[in-house]
């Protein structure tokens, strides 16, 4: 058998088996009972060919704190495919300093070493940061450019993005957090999940039924 003709039967095979695979292990999880279905999809951001996941969080919720570290981590390990969004919900008016906060850091580059900080700064710190001047003093104990980091919190910007975030949380009719949205069709959360852990193995599922269909790689035969 022609060598390249063989390894891309190889590859069409490997292909059918882990597309088996995931469309055995989603047959565990169902639709009302682990995950919500909603009844109309939401746009995503991510680009073609890329399967969107989005974290709703709360910064002073202690249960999004805990699964910060493991969450952190699927996140590194996630497939090249995968696009992560982190979004703040608001389910009140006193949420929305650490919502913008969240949002500022972000446009600053600065969430690898900032987000962790803020949960550490609230659960063991102890401080509400929930509102305008303690973010803001908070943010400059961390050498944070001050200027820069006020300009940026109260910009138009900052202020689009707490109303989309808003959006999607109610288009995905977020009930409690931590939560998570995929490919802006499915809705995991841990009550329905039976815990966090769960959800992302639940996540991991919806992820592979959601990838585009690929094309099965043809037999390349040696010319004559």
């Amino acid at each position: 058998m022609d060598r390249r003709f063989f390894s891309s039967a190889l590859v069409t095979a490997a292909a059918w088996l882990s597309t088996s695979a995931a469309w055995a292990q989603a047959a565990l999880f169902k639709s009302g009972k682990d995950f919500l279905t909603l009844d109309r999809p939401v746009a995503t951001e991510a680009g073609a060919g890329k399967v969107e996941v989005i974290e709703f969080f709360w910064y002073s919720c202690s249960h999004c704190n805990a699964f910060e570290p493991t969450f952190a981590q699927w996140v590194k390990n996630a497939p090249k495919d995968v696009v992560v969004r982190r979004i703040p919900v608001s389910f009140r008016e006193d949420f929305a300093p650490q919502q913008r906060l969240f949002f500022t850091i972000e446009a600053m580059n600065l969430l690898d070493t900032l987000h962790p900080k803020v949960f550490a700064a609230i659960h063991v710190g102890k401080l509400a940061l929930n509102t305008d001047s303690s973010v803001l003093a908070w943010a400059e104990q961390q050498g944070v450019d001050k200027v820069k980091f006020n300009e940026i919190y109260k910009s138009f910007g900052v202020a689009s993005k707490l109303k989309r975030a808003v959006q999607l949380q109610n288009d995905f009719k977020v009930e409690g957090v931590p939560s998570l949205g995929v490919a802006g069709r499915y809705y995991i959360d841990g009550s329905l999940a039976g815990g966090m852990d769960r959800a992302l193995k639940i996540t991991e599922s919806l992820i592979a039924q959601s990838r585009p269909a690929q094309t099965s790689t043809q037999a390349v035969k040696p010319k004559s």
